[in-house]
């Protein structure tokens, strides 16, 4: 293997198989186990994109309850909402809409056959 194709290969995503389709709840959480992570999957069928990845974690509380979050839109961004203390997340990239130090890291995710992936970096 070259050069540029062995750093090609090294830089595609490892995808592992979390869950399987018929587990996800529609526009709800789900939170499954990711090598020693929580990482909380939202299902929303109604949106372009369909799926995205979380952390469970609240930065702010510090309890894994994100996947019990609800969904919502602020300003046109799709959030979830902290069951705690309310904080927005955006599912997009994970930010805090009310607390820029705050955020949740996001994974890549799809839907391969019926099988639910989170990209690993």
């Amino acid at each position: 293997m070259n050069p540029s194709t062995a750093a090609a290969v090294a830089q595609q995503p490892h995808w592992q198989a979390v869950c399987q389709v018929e587990d996800l709840v529609a526009d709800s959480g789900v939170v499954v186990w990711l090598e020693g992570e929580q990482v909380a999957l939202f299902y929303l069928p109604g949106q372009a994109q369909a799926l995205y990845a979380v952390d469970n974690r609240d930065p702010r509380s510090g309890a894994n309850i994100i996947g019990r979050g609800l969904i919502g839109s602020v300003g046109g961004e799709l959030t979830v909402a902290a069951p705690l203390y309310k904080q927005h997340f955006s599912l997009e990239n994970g930010r805090c809409l009310e607390d820029p130090q705050q955020a949740l890291r996001v994974w890549p995710v799809r839907i391969q056959g019926k099988a639910i992936e989170v990209a690993l970096s």
